[in-house]
């Protein structure tokens, strides 16, 4: 059987990620309102959502709108607005956990390509089986599935499609069906909202005692690193990337709803040339040069997770939250004119800097030294400048063999130490 290239899903959290993701490779993105979604902090309004899922349209994109929150009596009331702005934005599809919205949907959009959301915990083929017989399109599988039972569900569940997730920030909770957030800062993980209090630092000292061992107390206590009892690392699922193609998954996807343009860029077009480097030529497919690349991103060291199974103690971090990168997103290309990139910047820029622009059509980062710094608005050298509360932006002069190859939305990055 020939196994179809998997549609590569990114999060797009504001209207210039939504372009990030397209400009480096992503088939799909998946977005949604504040309001009804995991989306807490999305800037997107209604315009700004249409005018994107119509550009995604015109250049052969797909967009896929979240309504994934489990509702309360207050949600329903909002209900009918959102599916009537649903039908007006025309998404390829809507992503949803809560049965009876799913119901709502089917009667009020019968037509609606409807995808099941992480937040419904899918962790078997009976599960899967019972969504399609409903009318599912596609079901995303908990995080929480080994490789193992997904190629199991894969070989049991035919005509729905299935996704996967293969990079981004794991929860320690199930699959965000978390309650720690809520209980200690009223800040709900199913409103998109989680305060990450399994990040946080905790004192801890305690005694605990095992059933089957009366009277063995034993004592956890912190050291000086402090204890960081819950802190998962991140998942990333590129080392096992060509056995997740061949088994033959509809779509894979990143984790990342609030996550930096950078980001966006790095995971799709790693990604991106991984997938397409592996059908090009699956028997030379080798996982080093796009795990390096990964690299460079903010993480908390990297885990399968559950990939092989039950994850043991070494997809904790007990020592830290800091990232494991040398790298900082560095800025976004906002304008390329007159042989000069104005960068809007996300990190201190400064004479003598080297900093890694990362072309959209190439997939060797291109490294430039900052020999001048030009102000943006009077075109005066300077000898540094960082970014800010509004948005500081500078120009920097480029050679004259390079200037096709930074589009708007371009990113750079830069080493740090």
């Amino acid at each position: 059987m020939k196994i179809e290239k998997p549609e590569l899903l990114l999060p797009a959290g504001s209207l210039s990620k939504f372009q990030t993701a397209f400009l480096y490779g992503a088939d799909a993105v998946y977005c949604g309102f504040a309001q009804m979604s995991l989306r807490a902090k999305s800037t997107f309004r209604t315009d700004e959502m249409k005018t994107a899922i119509e550009f995604a349209h015109s250049i052969g994109k797909k967009v896929y709108l979240a309504i994934n929150l489990f509702s309360h009596n207050k949600d329903v009331t909002h209900l009918k607005e959102v599916i009537q702005t649903a039908k007006i934005l025309n998404p390829d599809g809507l992503i949803i956990s809560d049965p009876g919205i799913f119901q709502f949907v089917k009667e009020n959009i019968p037509q609606m390509t409807i995808h099941i959301s992480t937040q419904a915990n899918i962790c078997s083929w009976l599960t899967v089986d019972f969504w399609k017989k409903l009318g599912a399109n596609l079901c995303v599988l908990g995080r929480e599935v080994s490789f193992q039972e997904a190629k199991e569900i894969r070989h049991k569940c035919k005509g729905i499609k299935l996704e996967i997730f293969i990079h981004g920030a794991m929860c320690i909770s199930y699959s965000g069906r978390c309650l720690l957030s809520a209980f200690m800062s009223s800040r709900s993980a199913n409103r998109g909202s989680c305060a990450h209090s399994c990040r946080w630092k905790y004192k801890s000292k305690l005694l605990i005692e095992e059933e089957m061992r009366p009277g063995q107390y034993l004592e956890i206590e912190e050291d000086d690193l402090g204890s960081y009892i819950l802190n998962s690392k991140d998942l990333c699922l590129m080392p096992k990337l060509n056995k997740i193609l061949e088994t033959g998954f509809n779509s894979l996807k990143i984790e990342g709803r609030n996550k930096s343009e950078y980001y966006v860029a790095q995971t799709a077009r790693v990604y991106r040339k991984a997938i397409d480097d592996y059908f090009e030529n699956p028997y030379e497919w080798s996982c080093e040069k796009y795990v390096d690349e990964l690299n460079t991103l903010q993480n908390r060291g990297y885990t399968m997770g559950f990939f092989d199974g039950i994850p043991d103690d070494k997809a904790q971090d007990y020592r830290d939250t800091l990232s494991k990168s040398e790298y900082r997103n560095a800025g976004v290309v906002k304008e390329n004119c007159d042989g000069k990139l104005v960068i809007e910047l996300r990190h201190k820029l400064k004479e003598g800097d080297e900093i890694e622009i990362l072309s959209p059509f190439q997939f060797e980062p291109i490294k430039i030294k900052l020999n001048a710094i030009y102000n943006k608005d009077n075109n005066k050298i300077i000898e540094e400048l960082s970014p800010g509360k509004t948005n500081q932006s500078v120009k920097i002069p480029i050679p004259k063999t390079q200037r096709n190859l930074f589009p708007p939305n371009t990113v750079l990055r830069i080493k740090v130490s």
